[in-house]
């Protein structure tokens, strides 16, 4: 079910180039180590300039994650809905050094998108998934 790729990230942005596809449980290994699941995600990335000239990536993601809550361990539908803008960084000391509140990627040759799918939406997750009603009771 997986169409997900490797783009070379620069080439990418030069040429504003576009991906849609889905992204299944077998090209997301860390989501699966959260315990969580998912039929598939469905992603659009485009290559372009960000606002400030610099090189990006803009990556859409909808779908929904099962995971459990962690009051009372039934399953939560969680729905995906991100939308990111990925100025690409040139080195590792680029992004460490930024002193702002730009989103940053290393640049690659070899770029996962999968990979670039399944860490928008880490973290997009709750750090305590719980139900609502699971958040308002009392612990007895």
């Amino acid at each position: 079910m997986s169409q997900a790729e490797v783009i070379d990230g620069l080439q990418f942005t030069r040429a504003a180039l576009e991906k849609r596809g889905t992204v299944g449980m077998e090209r997301l290994p860390r989501l699966a180590q959260l315990q969580c699941s998912t039929e598939g995600l469905a992603y659009h990335l485009s290559g372009g300039r960000a606002g400030n000239g610099k090189p990006c990536l803009r990556l859409s993601v909808r779908g929904s994650v099962e995971l459990f809550c962690q009051r009372c361990l039934d399953p939560i539908h969680l729905p995906i809905a991100i939308d990111a803008e990925l100025q690409l960084a040139e080195n590792v000391r680029e992004i460490s050094e930024a002193d702002d509140e730009i989103d940053r990627v290393l640049a690659s040759r070899r770029m996962d998108v999968g990979g670039l799918v399944e860490d928008e939406v880490i973290l997009a997750l709750p750090m305590v998934p719980r139900h609502e009603e699971c958040m308002h009771r009392r612990a007895k």
